[in-house]
């Protein structure tokens, strides 16, 4: 069995006096494992010193595999990484290792932080100076640095729910198979490249050991300008938190398969699903389209109702749970014919009609359906003036995405007055309108009290103001008499004075 490889990739900007130690300090055993190979990579990020030529030296030397390559222009420390890691994916490598060639964490404390990777424990292994932060003040960190650390890193952990002790080492190890999950090459050019790519790992829920490393500051030169680097990487955070929630779209954080997803339930809170459950009745028989999976419908059958559903894609859990479950296109089926011989009492779109093609055409079609002439309907849709849309497009933002409001899906959007028209123009009678508050419980689902209190917040301020507050649209309906009806109707009735 070949040994799996390592490359230890070392950026370096302006680090002549350093880059020649930082070499030499790599354990010599590292270069004599049977299990593992290891090369030595050094990107020079178009220094202004003789980095280049310095670290030149010891390839030409060949005591050790190092390779020494030099930017044509500056890169910047992120554009650096993504250019080493680019080349280990390229080269077949099984790990990279981050080290900086100014020296300020130690090549000693390879051996330690390779291990979790080779033995299949991690997929990325990060060297935290600040697992013991008395080793770190004693290591020189300076405070500013020490109580940024720190209270940079809270601020992160709650913002991505993660556990870390320290965001902002430089000493990483990742497998590179993890790094090919991830798109990397979105991440910043900057500093705050290292904020992204956790968030990323996060994301693909990456396996992370964090090993203590000890902390040394010496006479190098610090390249972070410390405000924008904090305002920068808490920006992101802020932005990816806002994505999981809907609200915002950056593709950089887009780590997740393309396949088509249902959206969760939302029973066990104010929301439409909840509303939903307590309109229709037991007994009632209820058409769902677009029924989506057997969670969204079981609460339904459970409370006695005989449920026909729609689905795009059928399976046959879905199917078990149904009185019976119809495979079709909502904008293309024929529902006359498809729906001939039944009645129903109650039908249900919950955030179905801003997913067609042709939503006006398709709410003509359910109106004009014998099968729902005597029904009540329940629509629901994402309010495009929500506060907190409206808020992005202030700050230039209207990004969509694969959640929320602007779910790229969506080929409608709607506020209270043109989901009320279109009902209305589609021969639909409107009895009553609501608006539904934003998901919280999903969002927040460590904080399950801050969630509840936030969303009666959101219910209060509905009542206020539900055009701006409201998260999602509800509307109950009925449909009209057809012009053929009144019509007929008009004839029969004129029959009955003449007589």
């Amino acid at each position: 069995m070949s040994p799996k490889r390592l490359l230890i990739f070392i950026v370096a900007y302006n680090a002549e006096k350093n880059i020649e130690n930082v070499l030499q300090r790599i354990p010599p055993e590292m270069f004599r494992r049977t299990d593992l190979y290891t090369e030595v990579l050094v990107i020079d990020d178009s220094s202004s010193d003789s980095t280049f030529s310095t670290a030149l030296r010891h390839e030409t030397a060949g005591e050790i595999p190092v390779r020494v390559l030099v930017n044509p222009k500056n890169l910047g420390y992120g554009g650096n990484q993504k250019l080493g890691y680019h080349y280990a994916l390229l080269n077949k490598f099984d790990y990279v290792a981050l080290l900086h060639g100014d020296g300020q964490y130690a090549p000693e404390c390879l051996p330690e932080l390779i291990a979790p990777l080779v033995s299949g424990e991690s997929d990325a292994v990060f060297g935290s100076r600040m697992l013991n932060r008395a080793s770190a003040l004693r290591g020189g960190m300076p405070l500013y640095k020490f109580f940024g650390n720190i209270i940079l890193t809270t601020i992160q952990n709650f913002l991505s729910g993660a556990k870390l002790s320290e965001w902002h080492s430089g000493y990483r190890l990742y497998a590179t198979s993890i790094l090919a999950a991830i798109p990397f090459d979105r991440n910043s050019n900057n500093f705050d490249f290292d904020t992204d790519i956790i968030i990323q790992l996060l994301r693909v829920k990456a396996r992370i050991r964090e090993i203590p490393i000890p902390t040394y500051y010496g006479d190098e030169i610090c390249h972070v300008n410390g405000i924008p680097y904090g305002i920068r990487i808490l920006l992101s955070c802020i932005q990816n938190r806002l994505q999981s929630l809907g609200l915002f779209y950056n593709r950089k954080f887009d780590v997740e398969s393309d396949t088509l997803a249902h959206y969760q339930a939302k029973f066990h809170f104010p929301s439409s699903h909840s509303r939903a459950l307590s309109w229709v009745q037991e007994g009632d028989k209820v058409l769902i389209l677009g029924a989506g999976s057997p969670e969204l419908v079981s609460p339904f059958v459970k409370k006695g109702c005989e449920v026909v559903a729609i689905e795009l894609e059928l399976n046959q859990e879905l199917e078990s749970v149904c009185h019976k479950a119809i495979q079709g296109d909502l904008d293309t089926l024929d529902l006359r014919t498809t729906l001939a011989g039944m009645r129903f009492d109650k039908v249900l779109a919950l955030d179905v009609i801003e997913h067609l093609r042709s939503p006006e055409g398709f709410l003509e079609r359910l109106c004009s359906t014998p099968a729902c002439k005597s029904a009540r309907f329940l629509f629901t849709v994402p309010n495009v003036a929500f506060i907190a849309t409206r808020v992005m497009l202030l700050l230039g933002f209207f990004n969509y995405g694969k959640r929320g409001i602007l779910d790229r899906t969506h080929t409608r959007l709607f506020t209270f007055s043109s989901m009320t028209r279109a009902l209305q123009q589609a021969g639909f009678e409107v009895t009553h309108k609501e608006g539904i508050p934003a998901p919280l419980p999903l969002a927040l689902p460590s904080a399950p009290r801050l969630a509840h209190l936030l969303t009666l917040l959101n219910m209060c301020a509905i009542r206020l103001w539900k055009g701006l507050f409201s998260f999602q649209i509800l509307c109950q309906s009925t449909s009209t008499p057809r012009l053929e009806e009144l019509l007929d109707a008009t004839e029969r009735y004129s029959r009955e004075v003449r007589a």
